[in-house]
């Protein structure tokens, strides 16, 4: 007999073992930063996805950083942007990563970048960089959530024809000005129940990396589902946080970033302290987090592990035991952790059972939350995307 949601299961791991899922990252790092203080002593393992966060952290001087992702093309991804630094003159980055096209990238790519990555990168930006770079199609309207991005975006020009409406929203100088444009024009016009029903969709859900458990852990919660959290997630970015600095939002709508607004990473400053050695903390591994810790022996201070244990909640719970297991035994002392979830809370973690100098504890008798702080950082997300965020130390002395 197949469990209940099998299919989604197969159609979603399908489609993220075979693309390029995330573009751009979609967690705030602002919040990561105050959340880890970090030391230069310390060492952080991260997912990777698509790398912007992973290059904000570095900016702190962290001894090293473990990127880390299942999917290669998040870490060819990763690994474009290091060898972008690396090679390129700001300028030249910038067009790459800052507007998401770069004329002759083919040539430049040859050139300069091809050299400086792993021969499984050489192969999937020998046989995509061109196509996702080099066409007057944003690279940021590329990948999975770069194409719903694109489809919304036809939906605002073509569909509701609210695009002035949206500019004037990008270009407010503060809260009220947005929360006026957002209730006069905005409010009513854009969320039509076509769009609704479309962000309640499996199909829609899939292109933003979200699989059927987080849509579980989203729907036990949330009354209205999927769709009413998805317009909540909206409003509260649009009308309770400033959107001159929200970049994430920025490229969604515009396919690009300005000089003003835009992660860390594409700052000139930061480009060089990265180019001046930051970067050559980076180094990128393509296996899951455990994998990572059963194979390397690595001390590990800080642990970025982003949503991905919703994943694992429900359909692959004994590989979510084997993580924490792995965790367990490369942490080091007062070791921290940080994961968000879709749900407004996390409930699969703390029963865990992990062996501990020969003991078998809960994991949520090793971890000691700051719910304070990560509740005050929560309302700050400039993204708005995740039901809950979580901060721990993981006690193991």
């Amino acid at each position: 007999m197949f469990k209940d949601g099998w299919l989604e299961n197969l159609c979603f791991s399908w489609l993220h073992q075979n693309h390029l899922i995330y573009v751009t990252c979609w967690e705030d790092p602002r919040l990561d930063r105050i959340a880890m203080e970090l030391k230069e002593s310390d060492t952080v393992l991260a997912i990777a996805s698509a790398g912007c966060n992973v290059l904000d952290y570095a900016l702190e001087r962290p001894k090293h950083i473990y990127a880390v992702d299942a999917n290669f093309r998040q870490n060819a991804l990763l690994e474009l942007k290091i060898a972008g630094i690396r090679a390129l003159d700001f300028e030249s980055f910038f067009k790459l990563f800052g507007e998401g096209r770069l004329a002759n990238f083919e040539g430049i790519y040859r050139q300069k970048l091809r050299s400086l990555l792993s021969p499984l990168s050489q192969q999937y930006w020998d046989r995509h960089g061109a196509r996702l770079f080099d066409s007057n199609r944003s690279f940021y309207f590329r990948g999975t959530t770069g194409n719903f991005a694109l489809a919304i975006n036809y939906y605002i020009d073509k569909v509701v024809k609210l695009r002035s409406a949206f500019d004037a929203l990008l270009e407010a100088k503060n809260l009220e000005e947005q929360q006026e444009i957002y209730e006069r024009e905005l409010r009513d016009n854009f969320w039509r129940n076509f769009l609704r029903k479309f962000a309640d969709s499996d199909i829609a859900l899939w292109l933003l990396g979200v699989p059927l458990q987080q849509r579980q852990q989203i729907e036990r919660y949330i009354e209205g589902g999927v769709g009413e959290f998805i317009q909540g997630c909206c409003e509260k970015v649009v009308t309770q946080i400033p959107i001159q600095e929200n970049y994430f939002w920025r490229v969604f709508m515009r396919g690009k970033y300005s000089r003003s607004c835009c992660p860390e990473y594409l700052k000139p400053e930061n480009f060089e302290a990265l180019k001046s050695g930051l970067v050559d903390r980076i180094s990128v591994s393509t296996e899951t987090v455990t994998q990572f810790l059963e194979q390397n022996d690595v001390s590990i201070s800080h642990f970025v592990l982003l949503d991905h244990m919703d994943w694992l909640s429900n359909y692959s719970y004994a590989e979510l035991e084997r993580e924490w297991q792995a965790i367990v035994s490369r942490a080091s002392e007062k070791a921290r952790v940080l994961f968000r979830s879709g749900g407004l809370k996390v409930e699969y973690v703390d029963p865990i059972s992990v062996k501990l100098q020969g003991r078998d504890r809960r994991v949520g008798d090793l971890l000691v939350y700051n719910n304070q702080l990560a509740e005050e950082l929560h309302k700050q997300d400039r993204v708005q995307t995740y039901g809950s965020f979580y901060i721990a130390d993981l006690a193991i002395a």
